[in-house]
């Protein structure tokens, strides 16, 4: 008689949780991801990924497309381009098949690497991650190997 209507319970969750994101090993995804967290792939990403914060793509981790982050630290394999605003590593077992823009790189000698190099502090812009950079294509390597 005086009970409240019930609403639909959605739980709250904080916009920045200050955790990792991760792609595990077995894990598959076609599509773009942005994220203002860190961000681990040991999957196969098919898009295009966006991050104001590190990217990590792991030993088993296998990109096409292109990648933007403030950090890039990269052991296994990118097809496309790669801009890290601060700095871009190239651990021992990468490949990298794509153009760089990096404020500062380090590349370990076994690492593999096939493109033009941009570097300087003013070279990476980082854009915002809403929904105008949503829609808006990150045109590069991987973009034009589907066609």
């Amino acid at each position: 008689m005086f009970a409240k209507p019930k609403k639909d319970f959605t739980p709250e969750v904080p916009a920045s949780s200050g955790g990792a994101s991760i792609i595990s090993s077995g894990t598959t995804l076609k599509g773009d991801i942005n994220s203002n967290n860190d961000l681990r792939i040991d999957g196969i990403i098919k898009g295009n990924v966006t991050c104001t914060s590190k990217v990590v793509i792991g030993g088993s981790g296998d990109v096409t497309g292109d990648i933007i982050g403030n950090n890039v630290d990269i052991l296994g394999k990118v097809l496309g381009n790669v801009k890290a605003k601060e700095l871009l590593q190239l651990r021992s077992n990468a490949k990298l098949e794509g153009n760089i823009y990096a404020g500062r790189l380090q590349i370990d000698p076994t690492a593999v690497f096939n493109g033009q190099c941009h570097m300087g502090g003013n070279v990476v812009e980082m854009p915002a991650i809403n929904a105008e950079a949503k829609n808006k294509p990150v045109v590069g390597v991987a973009a034009a190997k589907e066609k």
